[in-house]
């Protein structure tokens, strides 16, 4: 937020509601009781993530701040998608976004026949008059309304991300492809050669590309040298030629539920970049040898006495799934059991150490879906983490923190202000903080917040403590609201979640963004080279714009599931599950169903005849008369009322509740 001297003016970011509503941001982690509360009729044209200037009312005693819109600044986005509806001679669009407060006038000469009921993405081309609809104008009508292709493609246009790639990109990555076996044979001579080490993937069943692969050797003294090999992607893409240029706008590939819209084209993230089983392969490495007691000896921790990183070349023996290196553990023989045995043994010590370092480990199961032919939802089931992934991620997590900290050590003689592109994570909100510990202290527990801050092996002796417990759920979710977002900067303040002092993403470069530009970066350094301040303001620019990005294929990616959620729940309307309250708002309780993790809503409105409260401060509901309440991580059981598809949305009902 910025201010005048006279401070009767604010410039910040607007949120609005489906009612005309508006909240003006004082920050990104402000609580919205601090917010700029626009009337409605005053929000002047203002649409969601505008950057707007607001004329601040006269305070009245214990109400909140308000304001009116008296200039947008600069718009966020002017295209919506929606559902295209005829109303006498006028066609308008309806925004499926429900935060849009405004249909969309598209003038008759430019709607196309037969496009009523469609959806279609829109660009607004006028707007000044608030009284007045927005015009626009038809981008493209995207199909019927329930089809899956149209509903997916609509989520995706809908957060202003492209699927397809252009055709010229293509064709960039055709030409790299066929002129690829002279770059490897060229490039073989300059690397380390890992192809007579034993070397595998482990990845889901499902993935078409593989980014990383572990080798393991041992050498004749009893140390073991262990080598994550990641895909050198930027061995073939070079800066700003076309193929980077849309890599670096899309800045991630996005994971939806029947689909991966690659940042690559697949000729190179599904063949000449992933590591594919009994394939040469051009990687950029990060190998450490541990002392054999590491694995002999469970009393002695896992610690490196010797780190390598440079461009190798491997030869993946094996692409196995997590499941099938984990049968191989679970039953102590198969192919490589003995390799196996030894990296998992070592990446238990390796989460033990970071665990008691203070890294916070939320419980998480990812939700998948069971799709037939026509990809409607036939099942839905939570996927479970075992030894083997945490053995990837435990590597993967090594690989990020020592590359990080081999760049700090080199940038602290750098007179470049010491480049590179850091994965941070701040420490929570005070104020949240605050709330949180307040909370805790009133059912039992105590946070040690001291001057609005907790060490985070403070939080994991709370989650260690309440695990197992009723209201494990409740706290767990009650302190993961508390954390910041993790984000892509060139300004190092630590990982907070992880309690790394340095930490990179390195080990992804197939599907983000950041990790060629931490390669490339990672290359000057070994070559001892300077990095220019050109680059500097590039990748400055390019941290932030990734995390931008992050964000919107996250939020595309959460849309997909609750579109599936509800297209599953769709028909099961009438149906009784057990569920816990995800979550309490001025308007409602969310409840996720127990199995399938399917998100809905119970409207305080159809809670019988007693006024109920919003205590922020208890995460609960309470009933003004008859004193009954539902907090956060309660269990209950519930009947699905009402699924809205266009909404994505589900509607329960309490069948009764398990106190």
């Amino acid at each position: 937020m910025t201010t005048t001297p006279q401070t009767q003016y604010i410039e910040g970011i607007i949120s609005t509601t489906n009612k005309g509503l508006g909240f003006v941001s004082l920050g990104e982690d402000s609580p919205r009781e601090n917010d700029i509360r626009i009337e409605t009729g005053f929000l002047n044209t203002a649409l969601p993530k505008d950057r707007v200037k607001v004329l601040l009312h006269p305070v009245l005693p214990n109400t909140q701040q308000t304001g009116e819109v008296v200039e947008i600044l600069e718009r966020a986005k002017m295209t919506l998608v929606g559902t295209l509806e005829q109303d006498g001679q006028a066609t308008y669009l309806v925004p499926q976004d429900n935060r849009i407060y405004v249909d969309i006038f598209i003038p008759a000469s430019k709607v196309p026949p037969e496009s009523n009921g469609k959806k279609a993405l829109v660009r607004i081309t006028h707007w000044t008059d608030p009284k007045k609809n927005p015009e626009g104008e038809i981008i493209e009508v995207i199909g019927p309304v329930g089809d899956n292709e149209t509903e997916i493609r609509a989520i995706v246009l809908d957060k202003g991300l492209q699927m397809e790639l252009p055709e010229d990109i293509e064709r960039e990555a055709h030409s790299i492809k066929k002129g690829s076996p002279t770059l490897l044979a060229e490039e073989v001579k300059k690397r380390r050669d890992f192809r007579g080490v034993t070397t595998f993937t482990i990845d889901p069943a499902d993935a078409k590309d593989f980014d990383d692969a572990l080798s393991i050797q041992e050498h004749e003294n009893g140390d073991i040298e262990i080598g994550i090999h990641i895909a050198d992607v930027s061995a073939y893409v070079k800066p700003h030629m076309a193929l980077d240029e849309e890599a670096r706008a899309r800045a991630t590939s996005i994971y939806l539920v029947d689909r991966v819209i690659p940042m690559f084209p697949e000729i190179l993230s599904n063949d000449l970049c992933s590591l594919n089983q009994g394939e040469d392969k051009l990687t950029f490495s990060a190998v450490f040898t541990f002392p054999a007691e590491s694995f002999s000896d469970p009393k002695k921790p896992a610690r490196p006495i010797k780190e390598w990183f440079g461009r190798t070349v491997i030869h993946s023996d094996k692409r196995f799934t997590y499941e099938e290196a984990q049968e191989i553990l679970d039953k102590k023989e198969g192919l490589f059991h003995h390799e196996l045995l030894v990296l998992n043994t070592i990446a238990k010590k390796l989460e033990k150490q970071n665990r008691e370092a203070g890294a916070i480990s939320f419980a998480h199961d990812e939700v998948k879906f069971v799709l037939d032919a026509n990809k409607k939802p036939i099942g839905v089931y939570r996927k479970k983490t075992i030894d083997t992934n945490k053995l990837v991620e435990e590597y993967m997590l090594l690989a990020n923190k020592k590359v990080a900290e081999f760049v700090a050590k080199k940038v602290e003689t750098d007179d470049t202000e010491g480049l590179f592109v850091y994965r941070v994570h701040d420490e929570p909100d005070p104020e949240r903080l605050g709330t949180l510990a307040t909370f805790l202290g009133r059912i039992g527990y105590k946070l040690p917040v001291q001057n609005g801050r907790i060490a985070s092996q403070a939080i994991n002796k709370l989650l260690a403590q309440v695990k197992g417990k009723p209201e494990e759920s409740m706290i767990q979710t009650a302190t993961i609201r508390t954390m910041a977002k993790a984000v892509y900067s060139t300004n190092n303040i630590g990982h907070y979640g992880l309690a790394f002092e340095f930490y990179a993403h390195f080990t992804s470069p197939i599907r983000r963004y950041p990790d060629v530009m931490v390669h490339r970066i990672l290359a000057h350094y070994l070559a001892d080279e300077k990095v220019s301040r050109k680059e500097l303001e590039e990748y400055r620019s390019l941290s932030t714009h990734s995390s931008e990005m992050e964000k919107l294929a996250a939020d595309a990616e959460r849309a997909s599931i609750k579109y599936k959620q509800a297209e599953y729940m769709s028909e099961r309307v009438g149906q009784e599950f057990e569920g816990t309250i995800s979550g309490v708002a001025e308007f409602g309780i969310f409840v996720e169903e127990n199995e399938t993790k399917c998100e809905g809503i119970i409207r305080l409105s159809s809670l019988g005849n007693d006024y109920y409260i919003f205590e922020k401060e208890n995460y609960r509901i309470i009933g003004k008369n008859t004193r009954k309440h539902y907090t956060l991580g309660d269990k209950v059981r519930v009947r699905v009322k009402l699924v809205d598809l266009e909404k994505k949305s589900i509607d329960y009902e309490f069948v009764e509740t398990k106190k």
